[in-house]
């Protein structure tokens, strides 16, 4: 009895070990599969965690390109609704013009046909009026030309009514030196008109155009002309002795705006004459008075624009302003990085009515008419500097934001 009771406690104890044992492995084998699965966890967290960072950069990535976009898109938009206005009020002439140039730099971005066929074919610009002040031909030939270039420099006719213009006003004896130096003057000095207009007329613009017919044709007869009105001969000065003071600053007589200043907008018409002789000689003297021109203008401690939004506080004729601004930044982008953004504020000023603080229309949302003058509060000097939406007004705005959209796009394909 005493034996067989032994065997059962050592047959209980051997099953009891043997439990344990078994008991051991099992926690072994979970301990182990627990490990591998928080191993596999881990691994693959870290690669969901890398997945998640990887999805996350390409997503802040499309958000900044769609950022960067959604600005041309909104000037693009916004340059449109400006130009139907000026479409329904459009006139073949000087005015006419203003608008023709914007629609030609707003062409270059959206290859819109409507905006070819207004301007080549519904409404010829071979056809427009010769205007009286000389300026008036300068804006339609640089139209031409403009149009010409962004439409794949094919139409021909363009230039040689450039030229007729140009050489017409030549002709008539408009190059001159009756008033001591070498300009372009509205009359003749044997025209018998007693009216002296200078700002219209020292703009200069056709100076640009000189220097267009020049790069077309290499006609150095052109080049000369352009040469004769900035540097002057031996016997008469040009602009640059008689009216540029250095650092920028240019000055003549003084008068009311359109009917005896002798510098309009305090010389920024000079940029795109100085731009256009840059381009064309690549003498660095042009590009340096161009360059500082700007940026005294630009700068609101000479008190000519304004410190928060920089547009021009005091005169008409804004289209041409930022038109002037924007051939100085063409040939200087390094330079002028700030002209774009000035701009831009400038346009947004006018678009939101001084952010809804203006006392006068400068945005007429009904239409999308834009007013000449852009001083929120009135008062500019120049030439209809109320007027909203017609075709001298509108025709300045579709120049401004038609160029400015240009740059935009040009800013946005080089990031």
């Amino acid at each position: 009895m005493t034996k067989h009771k032994s065997d059962k406690k050592s047959q209980h104890k051997n099953q009891t070990q043997s439990e344990k044992a078994k008991g051991r492995k099992k926690l072994y084998l979970l301990v182990g599969i627990i490990v591998v699965v928080i191993v596999f966890i881990w691994k693959l967290s870290d690669k969901l965690t890398n997945k998640i960072s990887e999805v996350q950069t390409v997503t802040r990535q499309s958000k900044n390109e769609t950022d960067q976009t959604k600005p041309l898109e909104k000037w693009i938009e916004r340059a449109r609704l400006v130009d139907e206005k000026f479409h329904s009020v459009y006139t073949p002439c000087w005015e006419g013009a203003y608008g023709a140039i914007g629609d030609a730099y707003l062409f270059a971005v959206t290859k819109d046909s409507a905006l070819l066929r207004f301007h080549t074919i519904e409404h010829d610009m071979r056809k427009m009026c010769e205007g009286t002040w000389v300026d008036d031909r300068a804006w339609i030939c640089l139209a031409e030309f403009y149009w010409w270039d962004f439409a794949g420099r094919k139409n021909q006719s363009l230039i040689e009514d450039a030229k007729r213009r140009y050489l017409s006003a030549r002709d008539e004896g408009r190059l001159s030196n009756h008033n001591g130096y070498w300009s372009w003057y509205n009359w003749s000095p044997n025209a018998g008109v007693q009216e002296r207009i200078f700002t219209n007329s020292n703009m200069n613009q056709m100076v640009t155009v000189a220097c267009w017919l020049y790069e077309i044709t290499r006609d150095k007869k052109y080049l000369n002309d352009a040469l004769l009105v900035w540097n002057g001969d031996k016997n008469y000065p040009g602009i640059e002795k008689k009216l540029y003071k250095g650092n920028g600053k240019w000055q003549g007589k003084q008068g009311r705006a359109a009917f005896g200043d002798e510098v309009p907008w305090q010389g920024a018409g000079y940029c795109t004459i100085g731009a256009a002789l840059y381009r064309v000689t690549k003498n660095s003297k042009y590009k340096k008075i161009v360059i500082e021109t700007a940026k005294r203008i630009m700068d609101p401690a000479n008190g000519w624009v304004d410190a928060n939004d920089y547009f021009q506080i005091q005169m008409d004729g804004n289209g041409a302003f930022v038109n002037f601004l924007l051939d100085a930044y063409a040939i200087a982008p390094d330079e002028l990085q700030d002209i774009p953004v000035k701009i831009e504020k400038m346009l947004e000023h006018v678009w939101t009515n001084n952010h809804g603080n203006a006392g006068v229309t400068l945005h007429r949302e009904t239409d999308h008419g834009i007013r000449n003058g852009w001083n929120p509060f009135g008062g500019e000097d120049g030439y209809g500097v109320d007027e909203v939406g017609t075709v001298h007004a509108q025709g300045e705005a579709a120049r401004a934001f038609g160029l400015f959209v240009y740059y935009l796009n040009s800013l946005h394909e080089n990031r």
